[in-house]
Order: structure tokens, then sequence, then C-alpha cells
């Protein structure tokens, strides 16, 4: 049976509409952060004052959490392919980081690439919902490592505490339901019936067998991770982490040298920010935010501005043209043939619908 797919399925004009709505919001957000987004971007002439060295290792720092993140994707998708994992990454999170909303066109991008590089679409829907699920407990998880700081004695800004309580509560919620969900069918069965319902009352009869197959995307999750979990943890750990350092790197650039503590309560407040799916890659948010974040940290305003915009063009800037240049290298190796070529399993139908489902916000790199 040929496999169905996601990208061939009809919209109504409520998806139409959504994505219109998204665009004008995205539009008024950018005109309302204007101001600070431009004093970012009109620093640029003061990036010839970085400090080469640091400049460098920030970069190096990037790389490392890309690839760390690969790693963890290639346990989550059951491939053993650096090359489709990576260059997926790349062309699907460039495209996701230059639109508004992007995370649902990134994960469509995302799953016709790895089905068409061999992997099957059961694995691609459960890996990249799992891998977004690890990164984001890692974002969540980094707040812990400021607290003893905070409680030793670093006095911590009114901004920066509210933004390690958010991250320690974001934390707590996604352990219990995460927990919940691993360790019983209730919850899942809940939410399965509930999304059913919407879809129900929007799209008519469909997704009838949605609680079922959560709980076969959870079972395979499980599956996963149990066997290599200590690579899937190393990861998400270093995926945030090696990200962190980046930030760092671009701080001691420009000379500023705040206390750790108090950069990882600003980068977790960026990276909050950029979750927010308004603008693309949650351009001026996170430009406003780490930049407000990063003085409230002790860094000189002009020093902040600077190692920002040297920080975004490093996690956000140069992995587009980065991604374009993957996108072109896999279509060299994997060709344009049709998706269900090079899928070999028997499940295809339901699996790809579930693709489309769960993996719209799994694709992209969630950082600063």
């Amino acid at each position: 049976m040929e496999a169905a797919k996601p990208a061939e399925k009809g919209h109504g004009w409520l998806h139409y509409a959504g994505r219109i709505f998204m665009l004008l919001l995205g539009l008024v957000s950018l005109y309302l952060l204007a101001p600070k987004l431009i004093s970012v971007l009109a620093s640029w002439p003061q990036l010839k004052t970085l400090k080469p060295g640091w400049f460098a290792l920030a970069v190096f720092f990037e790389i490392m959490s890309y690839m760390s993140l690969w790693s963890m994707q290639r346990v989550a998708l059951r491939t053993t392919s650096w090359f489709a994992v990576g260059t997926t990454q790349l062309a699907s999170g460039a495209i996701g980081s230059i639109v508004p909303g992007g995370a649902a066109t990134a994960g469509a991008v995302a799953y016709k690439m790895l089905t068409r590089a061999g992997v099957r679409s059961a694995d691609v829907a459960t890996g990249l919902t799992a891998s977004t699920i690890a990164t984001t407990a890692g974002t969540f998880v980094l707040p812990v490592f400021a607290l003893p700081a905070i409680i030793g004695g670093v006095v911590a800004p009114d901004g920066l505490v509210q933004t390690a309580y958010i991250g320690v509560i974001g934390f707590v919620a996604v352990a219990v339901l995460a927990a919940g969900a691993f360790g019983w069918d209730a919850p899942l069965v809940l939410v399965g019936r509930g999304v059913r319902w919407v879809i129900q009352r929007f799209k008519g009869d469909r997704a009838a067998d949605l609680p079922e197959r959560l709980i076969a995307q959870r079972d395979r999750m499980k599956e996963t991770f149990g066997r290599r979990w200590h690579v899937a943890l190393a990861g998400a750990v270093g995926k945030v982490g090696f990200d962190y350092l980046a930030l760092v790197c671009c701080l001691a650039a420009v000379g500023a040298h705040p206390e750790p503590s108090l950069v990882l309560l600003a980068y977790i407040g960026g990276a909050l920010l950029a979750l927010i799916p308004i603008t693309p890659g949650g351009l001026g948010f996170v430009e406003a935010g780490l930049t407000g974040l990063l003085t409230a940290a002790g860094v000189g305003a002009q020093q902040a501005l600077v190692s920002t915009l040297a920080y975004r063009l490093v996690a956000f800037w140069f992995p587009l043209p980065v991604g374009g240049v993957a996108n072109v290298l896999f279509l060299r190796r994997y060709g344009t043939a049709p998706e269900s070529d090079s899928e070999s399993d028997s499940d295809s139908d339901s699996d790809s619908d579930s693709g489309a489902e769960l993996s719209e916000s799994s694709t992209s790199k969630t950082a600063p």
C-alpha cells in the first residue's frame, strides 16, 4: 500500500486563516520589537573589536552543540547515518528559522527528508518527538544548576530570579508530565481523546485511533532510549551545555566576565523566549530579552548589545546558509525521488499520519 504523505493532505480555511493570523502577529511583534532589534543589529561595526580567539571558541562550542543534538537524534531515529541526520536537521532548522511559526513546516520537511534517506516513518515520528522532549527537558533543568550559587550568596536581580523560578517550575512540570506519560497509559489516553475531539470538531471523523497511536509511540520511545539512554542523555546535556558555553565565549570576546550563574539564567531566559513561535527563530524577542537579561547580570549596555549580536550570529544567522548547503548535499546523495520509494515498512500509512501530527515542533534547535 502506498504511504499517505502529510504534504498532500488538503487544508481547510481554518488552516490558512491560522497561517495568516500568525504572519500578521509576527509582523506586529517585529514592529514593536524593532527599536531593540535595530539597536542590536546596528552594533555590527563593533564586531571588529571581538577577541578572535574567544569568538573562534564560541563557533567551536556551537558546532559541538549541533553534534550533540545529532548524536541524540541518531539514537532516537534508530539510524547510524550522521550525514542524513545532520543535513536534515540543518536544512529543516533553517526553514523553521525563516518563516513565522515555522516549526510545522520544518517538521514536515524533516519527515520527508528522513524517510527519503531510508529512515522508517515510525522511527521518524517517534524519534523527532523524543528528541524534542529531551532537549526541552535539558533546557528547563539548567536553572537547577544556578540555584546553589544564588542560595550561596550570589546576588541576582529580580528579572534573573524570576527566570530561575520559571525554569525550575518548567523543569518540575516536564518531569511530572514525562513520568505520568511514561509510567501510565491513562494520561496519554486522556490527552489522545482530547486532541481527537478537537480534530473531529474541525476536520471530521479523523484520528479515531489517536490514543492507541500515542501509547504505541510512547512504547517505541521507551524502547529506543532504554538501550542507549546514556548516549541520549549526553546529547541532550551537550546540546544546551555547549550552546551556553558559546554565549559565555561571546561575552569573553567583548571583555565581559560576569558571574557564570547569572549568565546561565540570562541564557535560560533567552532560550525560553526562543520558544515563542511568533517570529522566525524568536527574532526580536531573543535580542530584546537576552540583551536586557545580560545587562541585569552585570554586563555593560554596549557589551551586552555586541555579545548578543555575536552570539546570534553563531547560533542563528550562520546556520541559515549552512542549512542551504546541507540541503544541496542531501539532494545530491538521495535525489528527489518520492519518499515512498525509500520506505520499507508496511505500516507507513498510519505512521506518516502520526509523523505529521507529532513532529511539527521537533526539528528546530531550541536555543536563544
